[in-house]
C-alpha cells in the first residue's frame, strides 16, 4: 500500500509531503522520516473551517473559540506521497513550455545536496548521478534515507541520470549553523510569549485580589454598621426597662406609704400636697450597668473564639451554632418545662455536638445554665430564666449563621 504521509522518527509526527517533512527539519533538525501508512488526522471545525491535526489542537481551538462540532475528513484529505511530485524532468518542463508557447525558457540546474554524503555515498559504490538523484528525492536528510530510496527506485530508466530542476528550486538546505540560529529564534520567540501570557495572568490575579479585598472591606464596614446599630437598640431597650423599673419602685413606695397611713387610721395623703419623688430617682450619680449589652458581647466572643478555634470544620461549627439556638429556642418557648432545662453532659450526641467545642458550654453558662451534682449536668432554674437574655443569644446565634464572615474579619 503507498504511503499516506511522512514519518518522523525523532518526534513520531505526521506529515502530508516532502515540503512538510523538510520544513519539520529545518524548524526542529529532525532527520530521521520514513513512509507511513496512516494518513495525517484531518479535524474541521464545522463553524469556522479551521483544519485541526491532532486532538491537542482540537482542544486548543476549542478553549480559545467555543467550538464545539468537529467534522472528521482525514480519508477525503488523505493522499498518497509522492516523493517526486516537486522536481520535474528537464524534458517534461521543455514539453510544457513548448506546448504553452512560450518565448522563455526557465534556466534548469542539477540540485545542490549535501557533499558529505556525496562523497559517502560514492564512496560507497554509487555513481554520482545516482547518488545525487537518491540525496534530493529522499529529502537530502541521511544516509540510509538514500540508500532505501535507491533500493525502491533502482528499476527505474532514469536511476542513473542527472536531476535537473529549475534554478529557482535549487537552494541549498539549511547548514547546521543556520539550523540552530533558527531554533535559537523560535525559542526566543516563545519565551517572550510566554513572558508576555504571565504578566497578562499576573495582572489579572492583581485585579482579583484588590476586588476581593475591597469585598471584604465593605463587609467588615457592614458588620461593625450592624453590630453598632444592636448596641444602640439594646441600650435604648435597657433604658426602657431602667424607666418601667423606676416607675414600679415609685409605685411600690406610693402603696406603701398610703398601707402605713391607713394602718395609723391617717386620712389619705392628698395628690395635690404630696411631694414628688421623681426628682430624687433623678438625682442618682451612677446608672446601672447594661447587662444585656454586656452579655450579648460575651456571647458574641464566644461564638467568635468557637469558630476560629474549629476554623478548617465549617459544618461542625455550623452544626454548633444551630443546637445551642435550639437549646435556647426550647427553653425560651417552654420555660416551664425542665427537660429543656437540664442538659447531661455526657450526653454523646451534647459532646459530639457542642460539648467538645471549644467555647460551646461557656455559652451556655452566658445564658444563665450552672453545673450542678458534681458537674453531670447543666441546669438552668426556672427563676432565672431571662427571656430577654435568651432572645439576646437568639439573635447572636441567628447573625453568626447566616453571616459568611462571621469569625473571619
Amino acid at each position: 500500500m503507498a504511503g499516506l504521509s511522512l514519518l518522523c522518527g525523532d518526534c513520531g509526527a505526521h506529515l502530508k509531503s516532502v515540503e512538510e517533512a523538510q520544513q519539520h527539519a529545518e524548524l526542529t533538525s529532525h532527520s530521521n522520516f520514513s513512509e507511513s501508512t496512516e494518513a495525517v488526522l484531518t479535524l474541521v471545525c464545522s463553524t469556522c473551517g479551521k483544519p485541526c491535526r491532532s486532538q491537542t489542537e482540537v482542544d486548543l481551538h476549542k478553549k480559545r473559540t467555543g467550538h464545539e462540532d468537529f467534522i472528521d475528513k482525514t480519508l477525503e484529505e488523505a493522499k498518497p506521497i509522492d516523493l517526486e511530485s516537486k522536481p520535474k524532468p528537464e524534458t517534461d518542463v521543455d514539453m510544457e513550455a513548448v506546448g504553452e508557447g512560450s518565448s522563455t525558457s526557465q534556466e534548469m540546474v542539477i540540485p545542490e545536496v549535501n557533499k558529505d554524503m556525496l562523497s559517502e555515498l560514492e564512496a560507497m559504490g554509487f555513481p554520482t548521478p545516482r547518488a545525487t538523484r537518491a540525496l534530493h528525492f529522499s529529502g537530502n536528510s541521511t544516509i540510509e534515507g538514500a540508500i532505501n530510496w535507491v533500493a525502491e527506485h533502482e528499476n527505474d530508466p532514469d536511476i542513473d541520470e542527472m536531476p535537473m530542476v529549475p534554478k529557482s528550486e535549487s537552494k541549498p538546505s539549511l547548514t547546521p549553523e543556520e539550523m540552530k540560529l533558527k531554533a535559537q529564534e523560535l525559542r526566543e520567540r516563545a519565551r517572550k510569549k510566554k513572558e508576555e501570557e504571565e504578566k497578562r495572568m499576573e495582572r489579572e490575579r492583581e485585579k482579583e485580589r484588590i476586588r476581593i479585598g475591597k469585598e471584604l472591606l465593605e463587609a467588615k464596614r457592614i458588620e461593625e454598621e450592624n453590630a453598632r446599630k444592636r448596641i444602640l437598640e439594646l441600650r435604648r431597650l435597657e433604658k426602657e426597662e431602667e424607666k418601667r423599673a423606676r416607675e414600679k419602685i415609685r409605685q411600690k413606695l406610693e402603696e406603701d406609704k398610703a398601707e402605713r397611713r391607713r394602718k395609723l387610721g391617717l386620712p389619705p395623703e392628698d395628690p395635690t400636697t404630696a411631694t414628688p419623688s421623681a426628682p430624687v430617682e433623678e438625682k442618682k450619680p451612677m446608672m446601672l450597668p447594661i447587662k444585656p449589652a454586656t452579655k450579648a458581647e460575651r456571647m458574641r466572643d464566644c461564638l467568635r473564639s468557637l469558630k476560629q478555634h474549629h476554623k478548617d470544620e465549617d459544618a461542625k461549627v455550623k452544626r454548633a451554632f444551630q443546637t445551642l439556638l435550639t437549646y435556647a429556642g426550647n427553653v425560651a418557648k417552654n420555660p416551664n418545662e425542665e427537660k429543656f432545662r437540664k442538659i447531661r453532659l455526657n450526653n454523646p450526641s451534647f459532646q459530639e455536638r457542642v460539648g467538645s467545642l471549644h467555647g460551646g458550654i461557656e455559652f451556655l453558662e452566658i445564658c444563665g445554665f450552672e453545673k450542678i451534682e458534681n458537674s453531670e449536668f447543666l441546669f438552668l432554674a426556672r427563676e432565672k430564666v431571662d427571656l430577654a437574655v435568651l432572645s439576646t443569644a437568639g439573635s447572636e446565634l441567628n447573625s453568626a449563621i447566616s453571616n459568611p464572615f462571621f469569625g473571619v474579619l
